[in-house]
């Protein structure tokens, strides 16, 4: 039986042009390294959703991310090809990234990742690439693809099992001319590469039937590791014991006098009489606690690649002589919420629940700080034992001041970076739910905290009567119990307090809570239903208060607005209403069915909607207009899982964090100023081959702008919505406009305050 896969190649130039790529950021982790590669002057590490290098001469560090082209899909191996200056990046899903290192172009080789012929989706997992004679021999979980580094383009698929099915290869090597693969379940499969008819599975035999994992040539020889941890060298087809490792190998690499081998807190390095020349072991590396996971040697150093703390470089001559290589970047790419402070500064959670609320197996994750384009990331061994940190809270009248709520543990106080207090039921007026026959369980789940006007942090305790409370000002707590309006004691999701003080409360199943203490301990309840208040959906995900005082409620089955929270203080019931867009000549709701994670509202009160599977969107401020919709497809996001989105209002970043890694995008969405005194524009000057917008930023809000060209006449006029506008560089958004300098005019809607700068414009 003859089997053919025919695999279709495929470039893919990355999708936005370079001018569009300079209003995107990567924020990524670089801390846990799949696999190592080098090349005569750098050494390559791949990360889960990103890689970084180094220059081996110059010591420059270099990162690549979404931004830079890749796919931000999970990667699983990596290998420099010498030959042709390429690197190329193996993914989980089959995808292979090709990056010509002499030009930084980059292309997506997509014949693996959407090759049909009855292979699994999720047997695409691209585990080695090995290079022999021109051609790359790609190891994935259904079987060996050959691709051709002389024309750079897929040949053939070999499916090597005994009978001709599909099989997971795990490693492969030459010697002699014979190709020699590592399977899971068949063993160690050999094939003749003189044999024109080597994609029959019947040219295959078996080498070695055992069980092994990986494989490599050193010295003229065969090197595997077996099943039972011993690594043994072939001499002919006789196996001979290298070493007994007493755990997993995981990695082994021959380069060039050295043999070397890793396990999870070992690295063995052999010279090429296969004696034991060194050994580094987990507890020798300083200042790191976690796995290894591979391992090379350049020169005389051996770099070590690990699961939680990037790559370590160690002098072979003086182990003792070590260097951590970790670009900037949070502890984790799996960045579950995110919160800005009102001086820009950015903090990040990783603990989490499942769509239930459910925070099971809890999380032992640190917490994040990002400030001035510097990250501070606090172990979790910092955090007084508080599992699962879903949330930050800045205190805006003191930002040394930090909160961090647990989803298990109750809420952590940071003062100047440092952990001081834990509140939770023994110190505090919080409290555990209460589980039936076990009176001394603890669980206390806190989530969104929020700061009122007053400097009151109020705080939602999870499944318990007095679910409300707040840590006044002056160090008192009190709670409050809103059972009245619950059928049952609910998960809370998200909280906002609008400029009346009332408390908004997104809940997993009970629609949305208003409260507030000054009106009687008033509680209203917007649910699902007609008449009881029109939500789509009693699973609310987000409760955002716009700059009109509007709430826009985001569920899991679509998107309501609230025309105004003063509603609250006048009315006895809240009813909520959907937004009707014309699409195309059809009436239609805005984000029907969508499952919305998020909702943040920029300066010019634009909504920017964060969905659980379909990206994000960026709504005009009454949500007529469509002015972006951001996927993997069409920019850089990593992933389509949006977890949060938060708005930095002096520099208008927009930061998107996602399941695979976090991104920011700037565009006009800074907060308008009280004058014009800090109005600039840039770019300035505007250079050949720019195809991005101008902007016009520090003005107040709705601000005139006129823009000229020197001999005073009109091509450009717009109404500021928050403080910055972009300006196409064309006259009346038709033709672009010459080189020269163009006048740039502004007042303030009472045109008691005006200002004039100046932009050049070089064709």
């Amino acid at each position: 039986m003859r089997k053919t896969a025919y695999f279709l190649l495929v470039f893919c130039s990355f999708w936005f042009c370079k001018a569009q790529n300079q209003l995107w950021k990567g924020y990524f982790s670089y801390s846990d390294v799949r696999d190592l590669a080098e090349s005569e002057t750098r050494i390559y590490a791949a990360c889960e959703t990103a890689v970084f290098s180094k220059h081996l001469s110059t010591n420059e560090i270099k990162t690549m991310n979404t931004v830079d082209g890749l796919s931000g899909q999970v990667i699983s191996s990596i290998f420099h090809s010498t030959s042709t200056n390429r690197t190329f990046i193996g993914h989980e899903n089959g995808l292979l990234i090709m990056i010509n290192e002499q030009t930084g172009a980059i292309s997506l080789l997509v014949g693996i990742r959407d090759q049909t012929g009855g292979i699994p989706p999720n047997k695409k997992k691209i585990n080695d690439i090995y290079e022999f004679n021109q051609k790359l021999y790609i190891s994935c979980d259904f079987g060996l693809v050959e691709f051709k580094l002389t024309d750079f383009t897929f040949g053939d698929t070999f499916y090597i099992s005994p009978t001709g099915s599909q099989t997971e290869v795990l490693q492969t090597t030459v010697l002699d001319n014979q190709l020699y693969a590592v399977t899971k379940n068949f063993g160690i499969r050999r094939g003749d590469l003189s044999n024109p008819n080597l994609i029959n599975f019947n040219a295959w035999q078996t080498f070695d039937g055992g069980f092994w994992s990986n494989i490599t040539t050193f010295n003229n020889q065969l090197v595997a590791i077996n099943a039972n941890n011993i690594v043994y060298r072939f001499n002919g087809s006789t196996p001979v014991q290298v070493v007994a490792l007493g755990q997993p190998g995981i990695d082994i690499r021959g380069r060039n006098a050295n043999l070397i081998i890793t396990t999870n807190n070992r690295v063995y390095v052999f010279n090429e009489s296969f004696g034991q020349t060194t050994l580094i072991a987990q507890n020798q590396i300083q200042e790191i606690d976690s796995n290894f996971t591979s391992a090379t040697i350049i020169n005389s150093t051996i770099f070590i690649g690990t699961e939680n703390n990037g790559v370590v470089e160690v002098s072979l001559s003086n182990l003792s002589q070590q260097t951590i290589l970790l670009p900037q970047g949070p502890s984790r790419n799996n960045i579950f919420s995110i919160n800005i402070a009102p001086s820009g500064t950015l903090w990040a959670a990783y603990g989490d629940y499942s769509q239930f609320n459910n925070p099971y197996p809890l999380d032992s994750y640190g917490i994040s700080k990002f400030s001035n384009e510097e990250w501070l990331n606090i172990p979790y061994e910092e955090l007084l034992g508080a599992k699962s940190i879903v949330r930050i809270t800045v205190n805006p009248n003191d930002e040394n001041q930090v909160y961090a709520s647990s989803y298990f543990s109750g809420l952590l106080k940071l003062e100047n970076d440092a952990v001081t207090t834990l509140y939770n039921n023994l110190n505090s007026g919080l409290e555990s739910l209460v589980l039936a026959g076990n009176p001394s369980y603890v669980d206390i789940r806190v989530e969104q905290s929020a700061f009122d006007k007053n400097g009151n942090l109020w705080v939602s305790n999870g499944l318990i009567a007095k679910m409300i409370k707040v840590l006044r000002a002056n160090g008192e707590w009190q709670s409050y119990d809103i059972s009245s309006v619950l059928s049952g004691f609910t998960s809370n999701n998200r909280m906002s307090v609008d400029k009346n003080g009332t408390k908004w409360l997104a809940t997993l199943d009970e629609g949305v809570i208003a409260f507030n203490e000054n009106y009687n301990n008033k509680i209203l309840k917007i649910a699902e239903g007609q008449n009881e208040g029109n939500l789509p959906s009693n699973a609310v995900q987000a409760v955002t208060i716009d700059n009109r005082n509007q709430l826009w409620i985001g569920t899991r089955r679509g998107l309501r607005i609230l025309s105004s929270v003063d509603r609250f203080i006048n009315q006895d019931e809240l009813t909520t209403s959907s937004i009707i867009i014309n699409d195309e000549g059809l009436a239609q709701e805005l984000l029907f069915g969508q499952f919305i994670t998020d909702i943040a509202v920029d300066g010019s009160n634009n909504k920017w909607v964060g969905t659980s599977d379909s990206g994000v969107f960026l709504f005009s401020s009454n949500g007529q207009q469509t002015i972006y919709r951001f996927t993997t497809s069409n920019s850089p996001l990593p992933s389509n899982t949006i977890n949060d989105i938060e708005i930095n209002g002096i520099t208008g970043e927009v930061f998107i964090a996602t399941a695979k890694g976090m991104v920011s995008f700037k565009g006009t969405s800074t907060k308008p100023k009280d004058n014009l005194k800090d109005v600039y524009v840039y770019p300035n000057p505007v250079r050949p081959g720019f195809e991005g917008t101008v902007k016009v930023s520090g003005l107040t809000s709705k601000a005139n702008v006129k823009i000229t060209d020197i001999e005073g006449n009109l091509v450009h006029e717009v109404i500021s919505e928050g403080g910055t506008i972009e300006w196409d560089t064309k006259a009346f958004g038709k033709y672009k406009v010459a080189s020269g300098v163009y006048m740039i005019f502004i007042s303030t809607d009472d045109a008691l305050d005006t200002t004039v700068k100046k932009v050049m414009i070089i064709r």
